[in-house]
């Protein structure tokens, strides 16, 4: 018997060099919808998110050289860059990935109600892979359209 999905696609995170550029081609040529974008400064990056005929996907744009993302594009450019789901009960279902012997590679607790972890991408086939629950992990959570009001 199959395992059941381990949850539903929240959104794909694409690394781009240039929001505003990335932006032109998916709302002008693909027809996405802007939801809103946001920014950590900590992690160093900005992000948008564009509704696609009800798939997010979410943009992300380095701030400065010392980011991740700096480094992912140099390594990489631009393209997929992790796929985000939204898991239930994210942070036992992490402990019991954990066990079963995948590699975990970061986990935080933002707060009762979110949790987020990272399946190594050398354990997905070269796909990062963000599991996760609630505000700030989930692109859909109704607190990120909360503060573009």
């Amino acid at each position: 018997m199959a395992n059941p999905p381990i949850g539903k696609l929240d959104h794909i995170g694409i690394a781009v060099k240039s929001l505003a550029e990335a932006r032109k081609f998916f709302e002008d040529i693909l027809g996405a919808s802007f939801m809103y974008e946001g920014a950590d400064e900590a992690a160093g990056f900005k992000l948008a998110e564009f509704d696609l005929g009800g798939l997010t996907i979410e943009l992300l744009e380095p701030l400065g050289p010392n980011s991740f993302l700096h480094k992912f594009l140099e390594k990489r450019g631009e393209g997929m860059h992790h796929l985000t789901f939204n898991v239930p009960d994210c942070k036992s279902k992490t402990a019991a990935l954990r066990e079963q012997g995948v590699r975990i590679v970061d986990e935080t607790q933002w707060s009762p109600t979110s949790f987020e972890a990272f399946i190594s991408p050398r354990a997905a086939h070269g796909v990062l892979i963000q599991l996760g629950s609630g505000y700030p992990t989930l692109a859909n959570d109704p607190a990120w359209l909360k503060r573009k009001e």
